[in-house]
């Protein structure tokens, strides 16, 4: 299977449930987005790794995982995310140490967070994005306006919870038809909701199992 690698759009916090956000990842040669809905402490370490200016005064668990590594000589060279199960994003992270090299698994947020530590590239498999990916605009001809792109997504640090990390859609959109999902998926995207539009499009990809 062909790997595709995603860049880091930012976080969008939810305007509907709080504490939870969406990390939005961008398909590097194409126009899909992949909305992963993560906790707050996940989604504070990554939007701190964004912002290089701010430095936390102590360690966070990703920093002491990656001055662990240096210490070690572990470097990571590429995070994977490989699998899709009930909404769920399973991920490896491959290291390497000596020439050696070793794959762990690792929840998708976790990941991302020391990726980005790393510098090291992220990856994800053509059919999870074809099945998960989204657009961000349904009909790009109806944007009259080239300077709304979503490049104030990211949230700031301070505004986080503290709920825990899920992907799960909750029984909000069991009721729905499929046809209904689809048009709810594409009025979330429309309106930004990246956290409502991946929880829509895990209740549509559980139904089209």
């Amino acid at each position: 299977m062909s790997l595709v690698k995603l860049t880091i759009k930012g976080i969008s916090y939810s305007q509907t449930q709080n504490g939870a956000y969406a990390l939005i990842l961008n398909e590097v040669d194409g126009d899909r987005k992949l909305p992963i809905v993560i906790g707050a402490f996940e989604a504070q370490s990554i939007a701190i790794a964004l912002e290089k200016e701010i430095k936390p005064p102590r360690p966070l668990t990703h920093d002491l995982f990656k001055n662990f590594a240096d210490r070690f000589d572990i470097v990571v060279k590429q995070v994977i995310i490989h699998k899709l199960v009930d909404g769920v994003f399973y991920s490896s992270i491959i290291c390497e140490r000596d020439k050696i090299e070793e794959i762990i698994d690792a929840r998708t947020s976790d990941a991302i967070a020391l990726a980005l530590r790393f510098a090291a590239p992220i990856f994800t498999y053509k059919n999870i994005l074809d099945k998960a990916g989204i657009y961000l605009k349904a009909n790009p001809l109806e944007s009259d306006n080239p300077s709304q792109d979503n490049d104030d997504i990211l949230s700031d640090p301070e505004t986080f919870g503290m709920e825990e990390e899920t992907n799960q859609s909750g029984d909000t959109y069991s009721k729905h038809s499929l046809s209904e999902l689809h048009e709810l998926l594409q009025g979330a995207v429309e309106n930004e909701d990246y956290e409502k539009a991946a929880k829509i499009r895990d209740e549509i990809s559980r139904r089209e199992v």
